[in-house]
């Protein structure tokens, strides 16, 4: 299946030309502003499928974004005609259609030319009026806040907010190509005369803000973002695409003594805590239980002993524990424990606590096993 995407170096083409390329039988025809208008006629004489993605929206001239987003589309059109191409062709519009500027009357222009060829050619059009897009790989301070505000604060410079209250409708790039896909399969959520993606996402401008400021605070906070909510997932993901490039990774704070060290790596207000537990040849940590507090331990480096007494009982519980075969084991409530580095090597041991940790709630009581 030959397929032509215009606009071929823009964001969502940039997306969806990496998703096809993963698709078995694809031929991906690309087409830019750059390229001789001849290579649209060759192209349009053998695509199976239009994605005419190519859009002017921050042009240098006002009459730019007639030539751009109408007489590009009216070429292409054409130029189909020409060849006597009738494929489906997808045309990527605006919510900015509906308005009174110059780009959303050039978009409403485009739209026009594509339901007139329509009824011209029987040709099948798909025309999205998509609102603001945002995800990896879109340009910052060009026609994304989302883009701008996500570069700007990884990279520690600043941004204007005129009014946070301005109420944004988003739609996510991984969405929007899950929706193309299904509209070259056949199956586009057709909307009377209109294709929308069907997850849509409302909130306001200031709300974006706090939500990108307390990414770039999660580091030194080792905190997580609430991942259950939809939309702070996708941004989030949006947020780590434009960290610069020598500041992937970042220093957790290690508390070290004669005994190895203890080093929180993750915390979350709903799933817990993670941490780090090193401990020397022959220490043993722990000798305290909790009340509501339960946790788990993974070895993942050495071998040692996770020992349990019950409060009340005099029995001792032991659990063997080592690299070779990784095993959770699980700290109930009411239960004293213990792990002891039985090897000849440091004992590295994840651990996972329900809750994090509160220095006036600790839930931890000191007892030998």
């Amino acid at each position: 299946m030959k397929i032509l995407i215009t606009g071929s170096r823009g964001f969502i083409a940039k997306n969806l030309i990496v998703t096809l390329q993963q698709m078995e039988n694809i031929d991906i025809l690309t087409y830019d502003r750059n390229d001789d208008i001849e290579q649209l006629d060759i192209y349009t004489e053998v695509c199976d499928f239009v994605f005419h993605l190519a859009g002017v929206n921050r042009p240098q001239e006002v009459q730019e974004f007639m030539q751009g987003n109408y007489e590009l589309t009216s070429g292409l059109l054409s130029s189909l005609k020409k060849n006597e191409n009738r494929c489906p062709v997808l045309f990527a519009s605006s919510t900015q259609a509906l308005l009174d500027n110059k780009y959303g009357e050039s978009k409403k222009a485009g739209e026009n030319l594509l339901f007139e060829y329509s009824k011209e050619t029987g040709a099948k059009v798909l025309i999205y009026r998509f609102p603001n897009v945002f995800g990896k790989w879109c340009r910052q301070n060009y026609n994304s806040v989302v883009a701008t505000f996500c570069h700007n604060i990884a990279h520690g410079l600043p941004i204007t907010v005129n009014d946070p209250s301005v109420m944004m409708n988003l739609v996510y790039i991984d969405d929007v190509l899950e929706e193309l896909i299904n509209a070259l399969d056949g199956n586009e959520n057709m909307i009377n005369d209109f294709c929308e993606v069907p997850a849509v996402h409302t909130i306001t401008l200031g709300e974006i803000v706090d939500l990108i400021y307390s990414f770039k605070n999660s580091r030194e906070e080792r905190s997580l973002p609430n991942m259950s909510n939809d939309f702070t997932k996708k941004l989030y993901s949006t947020y780590l695409s434009y960290l610069p490039e020598d500041q992937f990774s970042y220093d957790l704070k290690m508390n070290v003594d004669e005994r190895g060290s203890f080093t929180e790596f993750i915390k979350t207000p709903d799933k817990g805590q993670v941490s780090v537990n090193i401990s020397k040849p022959g220490i043993t940590k722990g000798n305290h239980w909790h009340h509501t507090k339960n946790e788990k331990f993974l070895v993942v480096s050495g071998k040692g002993v996770i020992r349990f007494r019950r409060i009340g009982s005099n029995d001792v519980i032991e659990y063997y524990v080592n690299d070779s075969k990784l095993e959770v084991v699980d700290i109930p409530v009411g239960y004293i424990h213990n792990i002891e580095n039985l090897g000849n090597k440091d004992m590295v041991t994840i651990m996972w606590a329900n809750e994090c940790f509160d220095p006036d709630k600790s839930d931890t009581f000191f007892l030998e096993v």
